[in-house]
């Protein structure tokens, strides 16, 4: 892994099971002005935008455009659930995530669904029960928890899936993950709400 250079930097709750309300944010995800990689680290996992720890007991999954073939997003598997990690840009004066949580929960009110504004594990967050079918046309449902965490001039989206979404473990294997996750924003400028560029780990790019 390379070594980047540092930055400069009245609706109804609920609270989610498991979970610590109001708690304020101590440890990660971390921007890597505050938790510098080491080069060519062995225990990471290098995405450009997002630095994962490696676990044998998770499987980390990437998400791909179609159509450009861009990686749009980061999902760490364990048994019990998955987290989909995707880091935005943001302001550097602003914490974006209160704005996008309202134009989530409009979103879903236009599409007929709807989502519960709780309390979650970094604060402000949204649960929601999403429908499906499995492909034999049963009807299923998944309760997703949306989480928001504001960093300086990024803000991590953090879709949770499984026992994450209903019960919450601060020592969880997910949630261990998730505190580890360190964000590379890079100095070039952009607009917030741009999705920071993801790519293959530098092995698998060798591979072709």
């Amino acid at each position: 892994m390379r070594r980047r250079r540092r930055e400069s930097s009245d609706a109804p709750t609920e609270e989610v099971e498991g979970g610590d309300p109001g708690q304020v944010r101590s440890g990660g995800p971390y921007d890597v002005a505050d938790h510098p990689l080491e080069e060519d680290d062995p225990s990471r996992i290098d995405l450009g935008a997002l630095s994962l720890a490696g676990h044998p007991d998770l499987e980390v999954r990437l998400q791909v455009d179609e159509a450009s073939g861009a990686v749009v997003a980061a999902l760490l598997v364990a048994e019990d659930g998955a987290l989909e990690l995707r880091p935005f840009a943001a302001s550097r004066h602003h914490d974006m995530w209160e704005d996008v949580r309202g134009e989530i929960m409009a979103d879903l009110e236009r599409q007929g669904a709807g989502a519960s504004e709780v309390d979650g594990p970094y604060g402000k967050a949204l649960h929601l029960v999403m429908t499906g079918q499995t492909p034999d046309g049963q009807t299923v449902t998944q309760p997703t928890l949306l989480l928001g965490i504001d960093g300086p001039r990024w803000l991590l989206r953090v879709s949770a899936y499984g026992r994450p979404a209903a019960e919450w473990h601060s020592d969880g294997l997910l949630e261990t993950a998730l505190s580890q996750v360190v964000v590379v924003r890079g100095s070039d400028p952009m607009p917030p709400g741009d999705a920071l560029p993801l790519q293959l780990p530098p092995e698998a790019q060798r591979q072709g």
